[in-house]
């Protein structure tokens, strides 16, 4: 029996025998309330709050049922027991009690015994579901904490993990959680150069513990994308931050893709996942596009691989990426959709509208089963550059004002020059300069032209004119070949200086090389447009529409650019 004692209801018309049962119950140490009919005993009730009621059937005004059925309904989730005191005998007008509210009944006269048995039973229950109540409450105050947590995680982890450019005209997507968190991973920004990278990843497991892998994967991403880095490097530095950060059996299978509208290919990266699908517009047939690395986490730095394929992607081209919810979707019977019936879909040329023909396969062979992983599918097509517009890259991690009076000098040399890619890191640093972030395409190019002129063709010697057909671009990759391997005494020295004006800035370059320089008095350098863009002797013309001087210097192995830009709007 509980250590406190009860209040008890007494609720009985007869005077004497309610006088008895006060007695027997006072003297098991409980406290009594007395009423007289149902009507007091109710009233009893909402000023009282007794812990069980002792409550007589047949009473004048309102009788024990009545009064049953009431107090049961102010009492709302709170057990109060009500024990019927009844002369009864009838299987019928006892289960009616019962049904009326009662959970239990005992028969006059009153045995001592029974009776604190009863009492005794009922406030071990009532102790029961009072200890039942507090913990419910306590789960759901914890859970509304829970909650609140999990609505401030997945508000940062959308703002890490955003979709970039995924709403691009030439970009269709699903991505279907499992969970509030998701394992599915699904990025897109564009490069410097107009180009988009995507990257689909798929941790092991799902729900939060594989969403926690998702937030430094993204910010590598974006911030490396934006900056100019290839994929290798991105991907490189990816899988050492999951390598070092997940726990040993935990990985991100991943697929990652870059699409050039200028070279009308797609250089993709795939570890891990399921075959793919590239779709040829003019034949109507599907490449498989097969995983031929190791998920990204799993090995050191020193054994990751970081080498793509290529694939020609022309217009009306179409790339298909899916996580494994989509191939390991159960029907009712428990059997996997699979990779046979996903590619039969691209099977039928009736229409190229295959991405809403996957999903309705699937839907169709789950039924009401419903899904048990998280679900992710993109459709990638290959369209003019202009179709997506401009590059738009948000940088907004650099210093709200910026830099806006210094000079750099950065010199690479031999070995460097060999192995390494200067632009995304000069490019980092232009870019913590606020007012060139919306020119990021434009200084990329730019830059790309400026360095591939001095390391091409002035520290190395090639000649453009060699790539005028497919013969000579071969003969020009050979003597590139030779000459990187005798390389010696070699340099390319980019000269920032960055300088304030009236109205906004101006940005000057001077790179110099190491060679031999050219005559340049009488080199045409129009702007270029599409009726003199060619594959070869395009770079002065293309740095020259880029900037607003051009100048070389010396014996033609320096040339100096300058690029001016407004802040404030001219009177």
């Amino acid at each position: 029996m509980d250590a406190r004692p009860l209040k008890i209801l007494v609720a009985d018309d007869n005077q004497s025998d309610r006088m008895i049962l006060c007695a027997i119950v006072k003297k098991m140490g409980h406290i009594v309330c007395e009423a007289a009919d149902g009507n007091e005993a109710i009233e009893q009730f909402m000023q009282q709050s007794p812990d069980i009621i002792l409550l007589d059937v047949i009473m004048p005004n309102l009788n024990g049922q009545e009064a049953a059925r009431e107090i049961k309904k102010l009492a709302g989730e709170d057990m109060v027991p009500i024990i019927f005191l009844t002369s009864l005998q009838e299987a019928s007008d006892l289960a009616a009690c019962l049904e009326s509210g009662g959970d239990d009944f005992i028969s006059k006269p009153y045995n001592k015994i029974i009776l604190q048995a009863k009492i005794n039973a009922f406030s071990r229950m009532l102790k029961m579901h009072n200890t039942l109540q507090q913990q419910r409450d306590v789960i759901s105050e914890n859970n509304e904490h829970m909650k609140h947590e999990q609505q401030v995680a997945r508000a940062v982890y959308d703002n890490v993990a955003h979709s970039g450019c995924l709403d691009l005209p030439n970009i269709k997507y699903l991505l279907s959680p499992f969970s509030i968190f998701n394992g599915d991973v699904l990025l897109a920004a564009r490069r410097p150069s107009g180009s988009i990278h995507i990257l689909l990843g798929d941790f092991t497991g799902h729900g939060l513990p594989a969403a926690i892998g998702a937030m430094p994967l993204a910010e590598i991403f974006y911030g490396m994308t934006a900056k100019g880095f290839l994929m290798a490097d991105i991907l490189r530095e990816i899988n050492i931050k999951l390598k070092n950060i997940l726990p040993v059996g935990y990985f991100c299978c991943t697929c990652m893709v870059n699409l050039s509208f200028r070279k009308q290919e797609i250089e993709v990266w795939m570890g891990g996942l399921p075959d793919y699908g590239l779709y040829r517009h003019q034949t109507g047939e599907v490449e498989r596009v097969k995983s031929n690395h190791l998920p990204l986490g799993v090995l050191s730095t020193q054994a990751f691989d970081a080498s793509t394929k290529r694939y020609e992607f022309l217009p009306g081209d179409k790339f298909y990426m899916w996580s494994d919810g989509i191939i390991e979707a159960r029907n009712g019977e428990g059997e996997l959709f699979g990779e046979a019936r996903l590619f039969s879909v691209f099977e039928d040329k009736k229409s190229e509208d295959f991405f809403d023909r996957i999903l309705s396969s699937v839907n169709h062979f789950c039924g009401e089963n419903g899904k048990d992983d998280d679900t992710t599918l993109l459709e990638l097509s290959m369209v003019d550059e202009s179709v997506v517009g401009k590059v738009d890259i948000d940088l907004s991690s650099g210093a709200i004002t910026g830099p806006t009076d210094w000079h750099m000098v950065y010199t690479l040399r031999n070995e460097t020059l060999k192995t390494f890619n200067p632009l995304p890191v000069m490019l980092n640093i232009l870019n913590d300069v606020p007012a060139l972030r919306h020119l990021s395409g434009q200084l990329y190019t730019l830059m790309a032209e400026l360095f591939s002129n001095a390391f091409e063709h002035g520290v190395l010697g090639l000649k453009s004119e060699l790539k005028d057909g497919a013969e000579g671009f071969a003969e020009y990759y050979r003597q590139r070949g030779e000459a990187m391997a005798s390389l010696e005494d070699a340099y390319v020295t980019f000269d920032f200086d960055l300088t304030p004006t009236q109205k906004g800035g101006c940005l000057s370059i001077m790179v110099e090389d190491s060679g031999k320089g050219f005559d340049y008095k009488n080199i045409k350098a129009e702007p270029v447009n599409q009726t003199n863009v060619m594959y070869s002797g395009r770079g002065i013309p293309l740095i020259h529409s880029l900037c607003d001087s051009l100048t070389f210097l010396g014996k033609g192995n320096k040339v100096k650019v300058s690029l001016s830009w407004q802040t404030q709007p001219e009177e």
